[in-house]
């Protein structure tokens, strides 16, 4: 399910990088093609998840759950009622994803993808 691409940071955007209210990150591997490439460059809203759950469509950044030290850019697919979160590639020939390690669950959530850094 692709959403619509990702935007550009625009000036809002920057500007809330610069006031740290959103963290740049580095896209590495192809599993998000078309949406992102490798090294491309996205601002995530750390904060998006504190009060409510993904949206199905969304692109989040999150700790892969058996190896908390590997960080994930995906889409999320499926927003169980139990709370489980299923996350897919864009690009399923090089993903690892919920289909190899299941779902996750919100604390796994590092945050909200709003843009490309541009």
């Amino acid at each position: 399910m692709l959403a619509d691409p990702l935007p550009e940071s625009g000036t809002l955007e920057l500007l809330l990088w610069i006031l740290r209210l959103r963290r740049r990150m580095r896209v590495s591997g192809a599993s998000m093609i078309p949406t992102l490439a490798e090294d491309d460059e996205v601002l995530v809203d750390t904060r998006a998840y504190a009060n409510r759950f993904p949206n199905v469509g969304e692109i989040v950044v999150a700790h892969r759950p058996d190896r908390r030290n590997v960080v994930l850019v995906k889409r999320v697919t499926e927003v169980r009622p139990n709370g489980r979160i299923l996350l897919l590639g864009d690009n399923p020939a090089a993903s690892t994803d919920s289909l190899e390690f299941g779902p996750i669950t919100l604390e796994h959530l590092i945050g909200k993808v709003t843009s490309r850094f541009a």
